[in-house]
């Protein structure tokens, strides 16, 4: 057997060494090199799969330049967690003892009844600010054409020259329908026998009604539980009036006062 042939041999005969299991220098460069050819953003997306973030995620983070940090809970931040939990006041109370979940009524722009029902609840509707009173009620007609003002007018049945205006006119054809301006109680719902002619009145609580006045007709009753923009009448022109419309009045403990500071 020839020389040559012996190495051919022996080549043969050895089994080839994996490549995996070669780690050198040239290795550790070759690594290093593959690594720079991805990119950073490449790396960043590796790092955040790893995360459990997700590849996708990854990206999008190192597109926009951010810098993903994971948090991994330890031992130690379990144990503290538990010594917090375990520091807490104990709260007991006996086996009979009530719990009531009474509370004062809510408000919102979204609920403005809540809001009205709060106010009143903490004080008289005599304590009320402008500020306060402005928009807790709602408009009791769909179309809010202001026409005499609240206060001090020439009168258009008699012509007196210094008539006292209780309300605030609306302008409405007759039949339109009349809204109550908050949730309340009718507390009358009849001939008015000083000018107001067909006339509703809502008591809202805590000192605040309000009046419908020379109404066509009227649907609801002394006693009757109405809801905010429930519809209670329709616009006439009975008692001392000149033509249809709506005549709306606010009192505050019994007295008449501006219509459109509350609306």
């Amino acid at each position: 057997m020839t020389q040559s042939a012996v190495r051919g041999r022996r080549r043969a005969d050895t089994p080839p060494r994996p490549r995996a299991a070669v780690a050198g220098p040239g290795a550790t460069r070759r690594g290093r090199r593959a690594a720079e050819r991805r990119g950073p953003m490449r790396q960043l997306a590796e790092i955040a799969t790893v995360a459990g973030v997700g590849q996708k995620a990854g990206v999008a983070l190192a597109a926009t330049g951010l810098v993903l940090t994971v948090t991994v809970p330890t031992a130690t931040q379990g144990a503290t967690a538990t010594e917090a939990a375990s520091e807490q006041p104990q709260v007991t109370a006996a086996a009979d003892a009530v719990v009531p979940f009474a509370r004062a009524a809510v408000g919102s722009a979204v609920d403005p009844d809540g809001h009205l029902r709060q106010m009143l609840g903490a004080e008289s509707a005599g304590g009320i600010t402008p500020a306060q009173a402005q928009h807790a009620l709602g408009a009791p007609l769909a179309a809010m054409e202001r026409t005499s003002p609240f206060g001090r007018r020439v009168s258009p049945v008699t012509g007196s020259p210094d008539e006292f205006h209780r309300g605030q006119d609306f302008a409405a054809q007759c039949g339109t329908a009349v809204k109550a301006a908050a949730s309340g109680t009718v507390t009358f719902a009849g001939w008015h026998p000083y000018g107001g002619g067909n006339r509703v009145v809502i008591d809202h609580g805590n000192g605040l009604e309000t009046t419908y006045n020379h109404l066509s007709s009227f649907s609801v009753s002394v006693g009757q539980k109405v809801e905010r923009g429930a519809a209670i009448a329709l616009s006439g022109t009975t008692g001392a009036s000149t033509g249809c419309h709506l005549h709306f009045e606010v009192m505050v403990n019994g007295e008449v006062v501006d219509p459109n500071g509350w609306l």
